[in-house]
């Protein structure tokens, strides 16, 4: 600790030459001889950054111009800067942020790699943190440890540590996460709800469930204020153990909660219009299946809120991934089922493939279409205020030959 309390007591001047010591140990000819690429010839690298004709020609579009990841964004960046242009941090964090959004990770690291080794750029916490999670991507968890070990006190933050976190929870490493979150702990630092959302998601995804709780009860002892993120784990946690009688009590706070904002109020009545939609297919719902079978009701409960969290969050792309995966189960998709995904995928307005929903569940051997509960579906839309969807909905219906009624 005083180690840490003399590095926050250094002057600028002082903390940016210890920077400039730090920033040796990750050079950029390290990476280099970490990937280990084959060499590039001059004529090579000039057809990933000479633009074609109409193209733009600005240092993102030439970055992004690179076919294949053994091509050097290094050198794109020295190739800009020869010409006399400048490169600013927040040009560079740009950059990588669309790349890391591309998956085009070691490109993305290259850029983070030229920020650490020039000493004109004044890094962020978020900077280092970005490069941990980067690191874990590109060369392994092994590495990432490696380059958070080697940080100096002051770059050791809570976004740091949880970068580091984070890698652990999405590679399903419990020891490492509880021993690094005991290490958290330890530095006192000042944690957002980032920090907990991590160990949250670790226990859901290793079906750890009752942990889950424990973090909430840890994350109200140290009045930290819960997010959206928070709240769906929660929810999801309860939905997983069939806790309906809890999941309308942390309802009931999120609805309460001074941080509410719109998406937290799409999330209430999407959630509600599940809990409606559930009761009202409980026939269905209920039955159960051969004990063979490789996933369970309970499982499925689970499928069914992830998808409605996804939905919530307009996140279409894993949205898409867990409807790929609950379809490949070899459960019985039931009404609940349906009603869930076309309820999310009417929020993310997917009207076509809504359309295809209605088609596999009429077309399904296994699930009973009812036009009734499509048709209890799109009140519920109305009800929650969201009548442009409803209409859309109502509409599709009649295209598909469903009976469409006012009066439930």
């Amino acid at each position: 600790m005083a180690a840490r309390s003399l590095f926050f007591a250094l002057t600028r001047n002082a903390r940016r030459e210890y920077k400039s010591s730090f920033r040796f140990l990750f050079s950029t000819s390290q990476v280099a001889n970490l990937i280990q690429e084959p060499s590039t010839s001059i004529h090579e690298e000039h057809a990933d950054y000479n633009p074609e004709e109409g193209q733009k020609d600005d240092l993102k579009s030439r970055i992004f111009r690179l076919r294949l990841p053994k091509r050097s964004a290094t050198n794109i960046l020295q190739k800009w800067t020869s010409e006399g242009n400048k490169i600013t941090i927040s040009d560079l964090r740009s950059i990588s942020r669309d790349l890391r959004k591309s998956q085009r990770y070691k490109h993305a690291l290259e850029i983070s790699e030229w920020m650490i080794s020039h000493e004109e750029y004044e890094l962020s916490d978020s900077d280092y943190a970005v490069r941990i999670d980067l690191m874990t991507k590109v060369f392994g968890i092994d590495s990432a440890e490696r380059y958070f070990e080697r940080l100096p006190p002051w770059a050791k933050t809570s976004e740091t540590y949880t970068a580091l976190l984070h890698s652990y929870a999405r590679l399903k490493l419990i020891e490492k996460a509880e021993d690094l979150y005991e290490r958290i702990k330890a530095a006192n630092l000042s944690l957002s709800a980032i920090t907990y959302n991590e160990l949250m998601t670790l226990y859901l995804s290793v079906g750890q469930l009752e942990k889950v709780n424990l973090i909430v009860e840890e994350l109200k002892r140290q009045n930290v204020a819960p997010d959206l993120f928070t709240y769906n784990l929660w929810v999801s946690s309860c939905a997983a153990t069939l806790n309906i009688d809890e999941l309308r009590r942390i309802l009931g706070k999120m609805s309460r909660d001074s941080g509410s904002n719109e998406s937290w109020v799409r999330y209430l009545k999407l959630v509600d219009i599940y809990i409606a939609s559930s009761h009202l297919v409980h026939s269905v719902s209920d039955s159960l299946v051969e004990s063979e079978k490789d996933t369970s009701q309970r499982e499925l409960i689970t499928y069914d809120f992830l998808i409605i969290l996804y939905g919530a969050l307009k996140n279409k792309e894993r949205l898409d991934q867990i409807w790929k995966s609950l379809r490949m189960t070899r459960q019985k998709l039931t009404g609940r089922n349906y009603v869930c995904i076309l309820s999310s995928y009417l929020m993310v307005e997917d009207l076509k493939e809504v359309g295809e929903i209605l088609d596999q569940w009429r077309q399904s051997a296994t699930s009973e279409f009812d036009s009734s509960i499509c048709n209890r579906l799109s009140k519920a839309f109305k009800d929650a205020g969201l009548d442009e969807k409803a209409a859309s909905f109502g509409m599709l219906l009649s295209e598909k030959g469903c009976e469409v009624t006012d009066e439930i």
